[in-house]
């Protein structure tokens, strides 16, 4: 953290706790000439999602309610939503921040930009849109769902750009693949987020889309997508530290880690004005990638990509599994393709888990198939799994995000 990182910090604290309300109690005793450096900043303490639902509807707003000029929300299906006001600020500062991911992913305002991810109080398809519009580029803004239509559309006017859930985009790669149109799609690149994904779900759609990929990275309660993307070097990807400041904490103890170590993303919104952040806990588990000159040019820092989030993991038999490690065992067993469902149950007293996972190997071959996946998921994650195979396609698909564990035990 630099000096002037620590003076817009000090700065912020003054402010929000002369405003009051949450702002106030929550730095309770905490004087902004207390923050004397880097140490004494990681005692603040840190802003979990369950605080800011807390303050629903617009307990956060740390403005005069005259300046607000948009509403975001987070989902809110396990609990009330999260309310999130942007200023004019807010929302010129968002469209910098995006179109800054464009030119990183080398996108230009000759390119059109198909824009799949939803509208309205979710922050994605107005996201992906500002950002292009001030680069001007020309925008596709479909939304979600009527794949006939995005299809004709992304034929009729060329889309180059993707924007899309990695759900999504499968189901488009799929479909354009069994509808053999592929040579009339003029795709070049797809922006991927609000969702991890594994390499195979990866290689399928640049295979099958004939596109080159990037991560985008973002959630509501920090602007929306559009605070990170990876870049042509595939060293992570590039978030601004100029808006943003970034710390890898422990899970468990909130101890702020070294860099490289595997930990979770916690964020100080450094210029935002309708709700800013100090120490927001993401849940989403990266490491901060070592510092040093990117191959790509990209002065940025960088995250690794997102690995899972801490209230994705379930316990069963003593052993912690996370979406990660499931990717991690199907990419290496040879026959296993992208999709796939964990099924957790307790049946006659025990626990069970059951691996259903997409295969285009005869139904002959399968068994060994199998066999594989429940060698690799015992010496990988230490349990001892029932896999069945299925044929691609079985699995359902889905237009926004895909569940991949169900844990039905509860």
């Amino acid at each position: 953290m630099n000096d002037s990182t620590l003076g817009i910090i000090r700065e912020q604290v003054a402010r929000l706790t002369a405003r009051g309300g949450f702002y106030r109690d929550h730095y309770r005793g905490v004087e902004n000439t207390d923050i004397r450096n880097v140490e004494d900043f990681q005692k603040l303490p840190c802003v979990d999602k369950g605080d800011l639902r807390d303050l629903y509807p617009l307990g956060l707003c740390a403005v005069d309610t005259d300046d607000v000029v948009r509403i975001h929300s987070s989902s809110g299906t396990t609990g009330l939503p999260v309310i999130i006001p942007y200023t004019r600020g807010d929302v010129e500062d968002w469209a910098i921040l995006f179109e800054r991911c464009y030119r990183i992913a080398g996108v230009t305002k000759r390119d059109r930009v198909h824009i799949t991810p939803g509208y309205g109080l979710w922050t994605a398809g107005i996201g992906f849109q500002a950002g292009a519009e001030r680069l001007g580029a020309m925008c596709i803004p479909m939304g979600p769902g009527n794949t006939d239509k995005q299809i004709q559309f992304m034929r009729d006017l060329e889309s180059t750009v993707l924007t899309a859930t990695s759900s999504y985009a499968l189901l488009l790669a799929e479909e354009i693949t069994k509808r053999g149109i592929l040579g009339d799609i003029k795709l070049k690149k797809a922006l991927i987020g609000s969702e991890r994904w594994g390499d195979k779900m990866r290689a399928r759609i640049a295979g099958e889309l004939g596109v080159r990929l990037y991560d985008i990275y973002g959630l509501t309660e920090i602007y929306g997508p559009g605070i990170g993307i990876s870049c042509d070097a595939g060293t992570g990807m590039h978030y601004f530290d100029d808006y943003l400041y970034f710390e890898i904490i422990d899970p468990k103890t909130g101890r702020v880690l070294p860099e490289g170590e595997l930990g979770e993303l916690c964020i100080t919104t450094l210029r935002k004005q309708g709700a800013p952040l100090i120490r927001y806990r993401t849940h989403d588990l990266t490491r901060i990638m070592p510092a040093g000159d990117c191959p790509c040019g990209c002065p940025y820092p960088r995250i690794d990509r997102i690995l899972g989030r801490t209230d994705d993991m379930v316990k069963v038999k003593a052993v912690n599994i996370y979406p990660g490690q499931v990717d991690e065992v199907l990419k290496q067993v040879d026959g296993v393709s992208s999709e796939y469902q964990v099924m957790i149950d307790h049946l006659l007293g025990r626990d069970t888990v059951t691996v259903f996972f997409e295969t285009g190997v005869p139904a002959e071959a399968r068994e060994s198939v199998e066999k594989n996946v429940r060698s690799r998921f015992k010496a990988i994650v230490g349990i001892t799994v029932a896999p069945k195979a299925v044929s691609i396609g079985e699995l359902p698909r889905s237009e926004k995000k895909s569940t991949r564990i169900f844990d039905n035990r509860y």
